[in-house]
């Protein structure tokens, strides 16, 4: 008699054991799923963070290049950053040689500079000055390159022109240079830095 029972008690643990079986099977394949579920959900919302990390600086560049072309254009103009070297004076008294201005350019030129004495004689103004010194060379030469190539208006001529006075002699002009006898004379020393043309007085 007790032979078959325990036949009956090993054929239920198998029974239960085959259970378990199932039941881990089945959580196995659920937890499968869930986690394949989770990835396709997740999936395209990293594949379109990454499409946005990649599109958006190609968005912004060029307004950022755009912006930055417009602050550079805007500083050239309006900034130039005067050194007062030979090297630049020279550049400027080329400028005057090379640029050739419409009638509406020299306008500009003029209602620009008319406001502004002239450092060396301080009776005329920079636009026409008593004589066509290096420095009246070389005011005029940037003038018509700010016009000319920078597009600059009245105002900003003037404002830059005056910058530029400043830089070649910081310590101001006297205004009667020309009445003196300074003219040879380099910038920081009140003078118009020479009065012939190639023979910059420095």
């Amino acid at each position: 008699m007790s032979e078959p029972k325990r036949l009956t008690i090993r054929g239920s643990s198998a029974v239960a054991l085959l259970a378990v079986a199932a039941l881990c099977i089945a959580g196995s394949a659920s937890l499968a799923a869930s986690d394949q579920a989770s990835a396709d959900i997740a999936a395209p919302v990293s594949a379109h963070q990454g499409h946005a990390a990649v599109t958006k600086p190609a968005a912004e560049a060029p307004q950022r290049a755009g912006a930055t072309a417009a602050g550079q254009s805007a500083k050239s103009a309006a900034s130039p950053g005067f050194t007062g070297d030979r090297a630049e004076t020279e550049r400027f008294i080329a400028f005057d040689k090379s640029i050739q201005l419409t009638a509406a350019q020299e306008a500009i030129r003029v209602e620009a500079l008319t406001r502004l004495a002239a450092p060396c004689c301080k009776q005329f103004s920079a636009a026409t000055c008593c004589c066509r010194c290096n420095m009246k060379r070389a005011s005029d030469g940037l003038a018509k390159h700010l016009i000319v190539n920078l597009g600059a208006n009245a105002e900003t001529v003037r404002a830059q022109v005056a910058a530029w006075q400043k830089a070649i002699n910081p310590n101001g002009f006297s205004g009667d240079t020309c009445s003196t006898g300074g003219c040879g004379n380099a910038f920081e020393h009140n003078g118009c830095g020479g009065m012939t043309e190639g023979q910059l007085v420095f």
